[in-house]
């Protein structure tokens, strides 16, 4: 059974940049694709960006050129730098486990339950 904690949410004016991380337990980490999520109020959860056991990345258009996903399996930790932040982009984020099999987001398969969140709010 994975175990996912997600922190470094928080307040942040827009153009501002924060970092979440995500610490996973209970898996051997390096060998998950990890995904970050997130639903605003009102929304269905939608997928931000993934990772492969091999360090490939994609996200979601709207995150694009903004937004990096990197891991750190030394640490089982799994990271979302946000730079250049909007309204837009307040939710719950929740990271992920899980299988990874193609070249397009629809590619990857949640095997994990869900963890707590950390919110984030983008406001002045």
């Amino acid at each position: 059974q994975v175990q996912l904690v997600e922190s470094g949410g928080g307040l942040v004016q827009p153009g501002g940049s924060l970092r979440l991380s995500c610490t996973a337990s209970g898996t051997i980490f390096s060998l998950n694709a990890m995904a970050w999520y997130r639903q605003a109020p009102g929304e269905q959860r939608e997928l931000v960006a993934i990772i492969t056991s091999g360090g490939y990345t994609n996200s979601a258009e709207f995150v694009k050129g903004r937004f990096t996903i990197s891991r750190d399996n030394a640490k089982n930790t799994l990271y979302l730098q946000m730079n250049s932040l909007k309204p837009e982009d307040t939710a719950v984020y929740y990271c992920s486990a899980g299988l990874y099999s193609g070249t397009s987001l629809a590619s990857y398969r949640r095997t994990s339950s869900w963890g707590q969140g950390t919110q984030v709010t983008v406001s002045s």
